[in-house]
């Protein structure tokens, strides 16, 4: 954290406070409030902690009027383009881009982790087949705990790198045979000789009965997908994982806590509503319908995958992402998928009406995956899993930072209580 000698002054019931005020790297200064309770006996009101640094963190971090998003310094564009998943991974883990060596190792350890304990295999069947992947999801990866006695202790910075590589390996052998539990099929083991994102729709699509071949295309849209959902500050996931582990919870407990709170409509399932309001329109001769009822405000019609609740501008990954979407449209067609066609109609018909252009509703990233993975063939269920193990690098760099902070303390929010007072119990007979 930034020393400063800059301060605020807060008079209060004819006292006046001095609260230090930190100014970091980039962004706003903040407010430092942690004396306040002890100096004056007020707390601070932010439902939401919209206003409220939790953190200081050297990860991420996300300018959202300009439209700008950097891991360890890096634009998320530049990242997406020029890099890979894994090397991303590296990043966020360690704080510098890899040598090649470096690289090297580090792929080496991910590929050789991707196999789960084989009696895990057991686990899923106490699932029932039409369990939600996300609900299969939470609940083996906190199983984990259960198989990996050797990587919980968090205090041994050694078990903490292995339960890291772990989980950054096992997650899509993990999703993948959630896919596959839930649609009936054979498990799919991983294969060492595939890319990460190669090997994970090879775990998906592939099938006994007959030799599957990962299109390279698919496989690089695949990579950036993981890439863009990689890590995007505090969220309210990422929150979940700190707050969790600052009890002391094991990793995996922390990560299946992370991934119950992305499972919520309003985290992680903005691709999965988008694919829905495109079924609700249904054809593309009803876009100019849904156009103005997006502009009438009586209407409670909204046009999902546009905007951003954090990006006022444009959204950094969709640009990169609409490259990737053309390439896999292009591949795969868009002829026998009326999804598709009202997806890619309502993308022209968006980008050149003025309200939208004016109002800055750009098509975000959960538009631009969400086609990407109808297009694959991924079901909508599938949708949150995959941002789930796109998310684990960031949730286990933001736990890993904060298990190292000095600062760490079990989290307490306080509250602004309105219920009743002090009162005796009546017993039954009076009331």
């Amino acid at each position: 954290m930034t020393d400063t000698k800059k301060t605020a002054q807060l008079s209060l019931n004819g006292e006046t406070y001095e609260l230090p005020i930190f100014s970091p790297t980039t962004g706003p200064d903040v407010l430092d409030i942690r004396k306040l309770y002890g100096q004056a006996g007020v707390f601070t009101y932010d439902p939401g902690f919209t206003s409220t640094a939790s953190c200081d963190s050297t990860i991420t971090y996300i300018d959202g009027g300009k439209g700008e998003l950097l891991h360890r310094g890096y634009p998320i564009d530049q990242l997406a383009s020029k890099s890979h998943h894994l090397e991303v991974c590296y990043l966020l883990l360690y704080g510098e881009l890899p040598t090649a060596a470096q690289l090297e190792d580090f792929e080496t350890r991910v590929t050789r982790h991707t196999m789960v304990h084989e009696q895990m295999h057991n686990f899923f069947r106490g699932f029932r087949r039409d369990a939600h992947p996300m609900a299969t999801l939470v609940g083996v990866v906190g199983a984990m705990s259960a198989f990996y006695h050797d990587s919980t202790d968090i205090n041994d910075p050694w078990q903490r790198e292995v339960a890291a590589i772990r989980l950054i390996a096992k997650l899509p052998t993990i999703a993948a045979m959630a896919y596959k539990y839930s649609i009936g099929q054979p498990f799919v083991y991983p294969r060492n000789d595939l890319d990460y994102a190669a090997n994970f729709l090879h775990m998906c699509f592939s099938v006994p009965a007959e030799e599957y071949h990962v299109d390279p295309i698919l496989a690089r849209a695949m990579d950036r997908i993981f890439i863009l959902h990689a890590d995007h500050e505090q969220n309210a996931s990422t929150s979940t994982v700190r707050l969790a582990s600052s009890s002391g919870a094991n990793p995996f407990a922390c990560i299946a806590a992370g991934i119950a709170c992305l499972w919520g409509p309003a985290h992680g399932g903005a691709n999965q509503a988008c694919l829905e309001m495109l079924k609700e329109i249904g054809s593309v001769e009803r876009i100019p319908e849904f156009i103005e009822r997006a502009k009438d405000k009586n209407d409670p019609f909204r046009l999902m995958g546009f905007g951003h609740r954090v990006y006022k501008n444009t959204d950094p990954r969709a640009k990169v992402l609409k490259q990737s979407a053309d390439e896999v449209l292009e591949l795969l067609g868009v002829e026998n998928n009326p999804l598709l066609q009202v997806a890619k109609e309502l993308e022209r018909t968006a980008l050149n009406d003025e309200y939208f252009i004016e109002k800055k509703l750009f098509p975000n990233v959960d538009f631009y995956s969400g086609i990407i993975l109808e297009a694959m063939g991924f079901p909508t269920s599938m949708f949150t899993p995959i941002f789930a193990l796109s998310r684990t690098v960031g949730w286990i760099s933001q736990w890993k930072e904060m298990i190292a902070d000095p600062q760490n303390k079990i989290g307490r929010p306080r509250q602004l209580y309105l219920g009743e007072t002090a009162r005796d119990y009546i017993d039954i007979e009076s009331r």
